[in-house]
């Protein structure tokens, strides 16, 4: 399976957790600040039970890439976007940071909405162009 196509949920009962590989930059944040419920080194990776819905919620909020969200489980998915002005973001040696609501046209014209943080690719190496693949942590991108 595509692993740009993969999509898992983990719920506590309060919130669910989604999790879409394929969009994962590899900050390193997630497990970083919270290895209490995020540890790659085991499988599921992800274990909801391991801190408060509070700090889940915390912890997603700040992934870079959207590759980790969350829904409340008593409110639709839909009420999780944005509704601020959309803000682009340059990170050092990394990809664009696009927060808000976005609908990205792709030069078939097929568009794609996405809503919180959605990371670009700067280095022109990511096999999921435009998104970033993290790519840009191995192939030496550096800002000029």
């Amino acid at each position: 399976m595509n692993p740009d196509n993969i999509t898992k949920h983990y719920t506590n009962g309060e919130v669910t957790v989604v999790w879409k590989p394929g969009l994962c930059i590899h900050s390193k944040k997630c497990w970083t600040n919270l290895p209490a419920v995020f540890d790659p080194r085991v499988k599921p990776w992800v274990k909801i039970d391991g801190a408060g819905t509070d700090a889940i919620i915390a912890q997603v909020d700040a992934c870079p890439s959207a590759a980790l969200s969350y829904f409340r489980n008593e409110v639709p998915a839909a009420t999780g976007a944005v509704q601020a002005a959309t803000r682009v973001e340059v990170t050092k040696n990394g990809p664009l940071l696009v927060h808000g609501n976005i609908i990205l046209k792709d030069k078939h014209g097929n568009e794609t909405e996405r809503a919180k943080v959605t990371a670009l690719c700067r280095c022109g190496q990511s096999a999921n162009k435009p998104f970033c693949d993290g790519t840009h942590n191995t192939c030496g991108f550096k800002d000029e």
